[in-house]
């Protein structure tokens, strides 16, 4: 899905939290009038020239994982390292899976001062690779730093991507700022050629961005913040297209999911469940709230959610217990839910889920997007406002009801096929002791049997059961929920399940 794998990102995550980050006003060139209007009008003026893809830096093919940990970006030049919060900027060199530079801009006073490059920003030997980069070689990206500058909550680097550490203080899924294609087999990756940083307050940065690619180019407005829930962007964008486009993705987030435990043949490593996102959740603004499972499919496999200006979506990490995943390391149950709030109303379109198998924890195989149902030509002008928010909580819920937990495995059923599944879906956060019953649609197979009812020593939980006979080796598409008197009081449930 990416040219930048997640083992790289991980990498050069693990790196930077080994590059320590005031940097020197000697490294700033002569400044220069500022505004957000003056970056919208580059992105216009640059969707009317041809593209020009930024060349890669040859002498960062030789900068690997063990060259980024020994070039340690020196705590002395931090860039606002007098402020005592988190608005600490620490940068990335060039590597050899980010080798193509991008320039950073500092704004003050409303005006902008070119940031160079320069090699005494890093504390490393003579012979490290990063020190053969050169005077001018740029910047691959940057991060901020907490206000006791030992760890980082925000990462910018590689493509249009960044991603964000959450309550928990722990890295799991990532946005980017737009996905192209991404579903059809031929996906794009515009990327961020430009940045401008801007101190706006207390734990408070706004960053701007110009995004280039062969059919689009962006202007970006990110106002970035840091409390105790977690990290939250106010996003505000003017995309210009150079030509039509098939697949518009907005608001994308891609996030990892190998196995959990109704995927327990997938499951060759020690640890029980391996995600960093378990779940879609989609707030319509009118009917239900949908729930979709993720899954790892057999094959790339779309699931598609018609809606007409929802009031958002996510990818989220419910399952929150240790036990589940027994990881000591990485820490899979601390990792944040990514959440999107529409600020501007979207119109018709879908929400759009695209997942590809893996067999390992190094590949971001989900994405989840809005694609708007309007056709995207050239020429046009499209404008984008939303919040992103990085947290352990979800939203406001619109059921009583929510799915926390899915479980599968063969079914007894009388009628049973050999291959036979049964379906097990946990709700929480029902009052009800009595009353509820399944509504449940098949897309595909044979519904042989369901069953709701309370579960013991959980109150407030009901569990689900479907008995289900497959057509064949296609995954059945699943939709189920708990009705109470004729109304329903759960999320509505959506599963590929798999024979």
């Amino acid at each position: 899905m990416t040219d930048l794998t997640r083992r790289d990102m991980i990498a050069l995550s693990s790196a930077a939290m080994l590059l320590p980050g005031e940097l020197h006003a000697q490294t700033l060139d002569a400044a220069t009038p500022f505004s957000w209007k003056a970056v919208v009008a580059q992105a216009q003026a640059l969707s009317r020239k041809p593209y020009a893809e930024t060349p890669h830096n040859q002498a960062a093919a030789k900068i690997g994982y063990e060259a980024l940990h020994k070039a340690q970006f020196r705590a002395d030049r931090t860039l606002w390292n007098d402020q005592a919060d988190a608005t600490g900027v620490r940068f990335f060199p060039l590597s050899n899976t980010a080798g193509q530079p991008v320039a950073i801009n500092i704004v003050e006073n409303g005006r902008s001062t070119p940031l160079r490059y320069d090699p005494t920003m890093f504390d490393m030997t003579p012979d490290n690779p990063v020190a053969q980069l050169g005077p001018d070689a740029g910047f691959a990206g940057f991060r901020f730093m907490n206000g006791a500058r030992d760890a980082d909550w925000l990462v910018y680097m590689g493509a249009s991507y960044f991603r964000a550490a959450g309550a928990e203080k722990q890295y799991g899924l990532s946005a980017r700022a737009i996905a192209i294609d991404t579903s059809l087999g031929k996906e794009e990756f515009p990327r961020f050629t430009t940045f401008w940083l801007e101190r706006t307050g207390t734990d408070a940065v706004t960053v701007y961005a110009l995004l280039d690619g062969a059919s689009v180019t962006g202007a970006y407005r990110f106002g970035n913040s840091l409390d105790e829930e977690g990290v939250h962007q106010n996003i505000e964008a003017a995309l210009f297209t150079r030509r039509p486009i098939d697949e518009l993705g907005l608001m994308p987030m891609t996030s990892m999911f190998w196995y959990d435990q109704a995927h327990r043949k997938l499951a060759t490593d020690w640890r029980p469940e391996i995600h960093d996102s378990d779940g879609l959740l989609i707030r319509s603004a009118t009917g239900p709230s949908h729930f979709r499972a993720l899954a790892n499919p057999k094959t790339p496999h779309s699931s598609d959610f018609a809606e007409k200006s929802p009031k958002g979506f996510g990818l989220l990490q419910r399952d929150r217990n240790f036990d589940h995943y027994q990881d000591d390391g990485v820490f899979y149950h601390r990792r944040p839910s990514l959440w999107a709030t529409p600020t501007k109303a979207l119109g018709a379109g879908k929400v759009r889920l695209y997942e590809f198998p893996t067999d390992s924890e190094y590949t971001d195989n989900v994405a989840a997007y809005w694609t708007p149902a309007k056709p995207v030509t050239g020429g046009q002008r499209i404008d984008v406002a939303y919040r992103l928010d990085w947290q352990s909580v979800e939203p406001a819920a619109q059921s009583a009801g929510k799915v926390e937990n899915v479980l599968r495995g063969f079914s007894d059923a009388p009628g049973a096929q050999p291959n036979a599944m049964r379906l097990v879906v946990d709700f929480g956060g029902l009052p009800a002791k009595t009353g509820l019953s399944v509504a449940a649609e098949l897309g595909g197979g044979t519904l042989l049997k369901k069953a709701a009812y309370p579960i013991l020593g959980r109150p407030g939980s009901w569990r689900a059961v479907l008995d289900i006979n497959p057509t064949g080796a296609d995954p059945v598409d699943v939709q189920l929920s708990l009705m109470q008197g004729g109304l329903m009081v759960t999320e509505l449930f959506h599963y590929p399940l798999l024979p």
